[in-house]
């Protein structure tokens, strides 16, 4: 009897934009990212944020637009999105 290949995860690509200090600490301001397939905007976050301590205290302040629109970490990415990651205005 012939085993079943196992299948590798789907993966999907998409765009990340980063600003101002994110830009400064991801050391991009364009990238395309692979991720799993059905990944959400949390999952993103936490795969940028790996190891390093700086970014991921932005978390809480970080807003997160999907091809134009304000939405949720909860968010499911889909192939060819556009991710941009935006820190707190400031200023006065």
């Amino acid at each position: 009897m012939a085993t079943q290949p196992i299948s590798a995860v789907s993966k999907i690509t998409i765009r990340v934009l980063a600003f101002a200090r994110l830009r400064e600490l991801l050391g991009f301001g364009s990238r395309d990212v692979e991720l799993a397939e059905g990944a959400t905007l949390d999952a993103l976050w936490k795969q940028l944020a790996s190891g390093n301590g700086e970014i991921e205290g932005l978390r809480a302040t970080t807003r997160f637009a999907r091809n134009g629109e304000l939405v949720a970490g909860e968010t499911v990415l889909r192939t060819g999105d556009e991710v941009a990651l935006m820190p707190p205005v400031g200023g006065g």
